[in-house]
């Protein structure tokens, strides 16, 4: 006789297995239920779900839609064809003839598609133009890393190599805590993470180390320089927003599941035989990995825009399109309507590391720290040092009042002259680059009405119509879209009357044999003596040729409009550290004048009553962002042409030593004594 309680354990231990075993089917089933809810997986692990994704020819269609039409207010599109000197052999890039080929070409998956529309726009080496979609990019889903960073040092006799960073242990240890294990384990025997610390790298994967560094430069982009983009290869470091942060630098990390594994050839500190050494990446989670459990929520969350019609009232603002913007443009919070918050930055969508406490400069509690913003002086009693992480991430007040106390205090306690490190700094307010520039040098003629510089909007068809539209019909009483009159000056710096179309007539160019046409020359910006959180001096603070500008070359956006008028009418000088010998270095790339994104450009259409205009783009059918220049900056030596393609080679490029790398107070001391000896 069978027990009722018996059976019913019997049946119910039965559908359990039986629930079970169909699970383990559906995860063995679908590639991307078999990473679900991990938090570190193999990067093989995760290029299998990206790729079961099939692309649907409507999807395809609908990306590249937008992305021509998006493309149409980017000012550089023609100028990237072929770039002029000195960038005509890093710049060469036919974007829309991209596209069309990416249109009409088929693909094994979504992945596949994304990967080469990525690359494409990359190689215009410009980081105001990218797109990303969470889907895939490492922001939102997977990074993939190595626990090791790269440095180049030059030893005693000048020979440059390519070492692992004396600190790599320390900084993957804390950053990687729960998967040094994994590493170590992958690693031949008598050979320990830590024990790699300052080997000399022989060869990566086979080749010369300085190959890999050159392939990663051809796909990063980013900035124009050839130097600039080798250099970010390496592990550096910058002034956070609430300390200093290690960045890893692209050997260690790829936004995208590209690699398994890397092979070193080494040579460690005091061993006398090369050793070879295979270590695996490993695809780290950057969100909850709890959202994504299977290709059906994968989907859903990360990939697919929803298609309601409450959505698609709202778009652009909502908070899938909000929470894109604020991952890829640095922006600092303030008023929309202020004309004091335009922005020129490229993304930062990596991750950076907690910094080595050996290696951060001790704190002096200078007046005026700021979050991006820190203050020093050296020992030599006469040196005073900004290091300025970002134009970004404060609020303007902060960032005015922080600069101004920080370089009073500075020179309050004998500073006469000034160092400032705007390594790895991608921009931020524009108005705060002249805001740094005018309080430096006092009021001049190269300061009032702006120290910045002279801008042209891209004069496409449907830019015309909205212009006219904010005219003829009024649509922007208030003064909030990019496109209405009464935000610009003309190139006399007088304001344009809220009547005047500054885009009729264009001014027509032809550019590398391509018809384009552009606004009318829009002058000063941002307040002078008026407008500001603080009071301005009247004396200069420092004057430009006291002032040495340092960084690694990765100075861009709004940390170039403040640099390249700082050396090119002040007389300021500057040193890129760590660029490979023999390579010109840049100290500033990717100028622009302000950055934007195709959420702007819809939104502007939209406000204009132009959102059904065949010229706009149709609703983006999933969760993407398309980066653009909207205007660009006019030269200072060449006022004729765009600054963005004009020479900024540094005076000097500094090698670093096993002393001085990922040192700042080390790079500092060399400075002062080789800049203002």
């Amino acid at each position: 006789m069978v027990h009722t309680g018996n059976l019913l354990a019997t049946l119910s231990a039965l559908g359990y297995a039986l629930a079970s075993e169909a699970m383990l089917e559906t995860r063995q089933n679908d590639p991307c239920a078999k990473i679900g809810g991990q938090q570190w997986v193999n990067p093989a692990d995760l290029r299998a779900c990206f790729t079961s994704f099939p692309l649907d020819p409507a999807l395809q269609e609908n990306i590249i839609d937008v992305l021509n039409k998006t493309m149409a207010f980017h000012v550089s599109v023609n100028y990237q064809i072929s770039a002029p000197e000195p960038f005509t052999n890093d710049v060469h890039e036919d974007l829309l003839k991209d596209f069309a080929r990416i249109k009409a070409q088929s693909y094994d998956s979504e992945y596949d598609m994304h990967v080469d529309i990525q690359n494409s726009i990359n190689r215009l080496r410009d980081g105001h133009c990218f797109w990303s979609y969470n889907c895939f990019d490492c922001a939102f889903v997977y990074t993939n890393f190595l626990p090791i960073f790269l440095v180049q040092i030059v030893d005693a006799s000048g020979t440059q190599t390519v070492n692992i960073a004396a600190e790599s242990y320390n900084v993957s240890s804390v950053e990687f805590a729960d998967q040094i294990d994994v590493w170590e384990a992958a690693l031949p025997d008598g050979i320990t993470l830590e024990s790699l610390n300052g080997a000399t790298v022989l060869s990566i994967d086979g080749k010369d180390p300085l190959i890999a560094a050159d392939t990663n430069a051809e796909t990063n982009g980013h900035l124009q320089g050839l130097g600039t983009r080798q250099n970010v290869f390496f592990a550096s470091y910058q002034r956070g927003q609430t300390g200093w942060n290690y960045v890893l630098g692209d050997f260690a990390q790829q936004s995208l599941p590209r690699s398994d594994s890397v092979t070193l050839e080494i040579q460690r500190v005091n061993q006398p035989k090369t050793e070879t050494v295979t270590i695996p990446y490993r695809a780290r989670r950057g969100i909850n990995p709890a959202n994504l459990t299977d290709t059906a929520s994968w989907r859903a969350g990360f990939c697919l825009n929803p298609t309601s019609d409450t959505f698609i009232k709202s778009y652009p603002d909502t908070k899938i399109t909000r929470e894109i913007t604020k991952k890829f443009q640095q922006q600092s919070p303030m008023p929309p309507a202020s004309f004091r918050d335009i922005v020129s930055a490229v993304p930062n969508d990596l991750t950076d590391a907690a910094f080595p406490p050996s290696l951060a400069p001790p704190a002096q509690n200078l007046p005026g720290e700021f979050g991006f913003g820190e203050f020093f002086m050296l020992e030599d009693g006469v040196t005073g040092v900004l290091a300025f992480g970002s134009f970004a991430g404060d609020t303007l007040e902060a960032q005015e009042r922080g600069l101004l106390d920080g370089l009073n205090g500075l020179k309050s306690k004998g500073a006469k002259q000034l160092i400032v490190d705007v390594t790895n700094n991608g921009g931020g307010s524009v108005c705060i680059a002249h805001f740094l520039h005018r309080i430096l040098v006092g009021p001049k003629d190269t300061t009032v009405p702006q120290a910045i510089l002279d801008t042209k909007i891209r004069a496409g068809p449907l830019a015309k119509l909205i212009v006219k539209a904010i005219i003829e019909n009024n649509t922007d009483p208030d003064v909030q879209a990019l496109f209405n009159p009464a935000r610009w000056t003309n190139a006399s710096d007088v304001p344009f009357a809220p009547n005047f179309d500054f885009m009729d007539p264009a001014v027509d160019e032809v550019i590398n044999g391509v018809p384009d046409a552009f606004s009318q020359r829009i002058g000063a910006e941002c307040p002078d003596s008026g407008g500001w959180d603080v009071e301005l001096p009247d004396e200069p603070l420092f004057e430009g040729p006291n002032v040495v500008i340092v960084s690694n070359g990765l100075c861009a956006s709004s940390c170039g409009l403040f640099s390249i008028p700082m050396v090119k009418r002040e007389g300021a000088r500057t040193v890129v550290v760590g660029g490979r010998q023999g390579v010109n270095q840049q100290y500033t790339g990717t100028v622009g004048g302000q950055s934007l994104n195709g959420f702007n450009m819809f939104a502007e259409a939209l406000n204009a009553g132009l959102v059904d205009n065949p010229l706009n783009q149709p609703i983006l059918l999933v969760q993407g962002l398309i980066g653009i220049t909207w205007r660009s900056a006019f030269g200072i030596d060449d006022p004729t042409q765009p600054e963005e393609w004009q020479d900024h080679s540094a005076d000097l490029n500094l090698p670093l030593t096993a002393e001085t790398v990922n040192n700042p107070l080390a790079i500092w001391n060399e400075v002062a004594k080789r800049m203002f000896s």
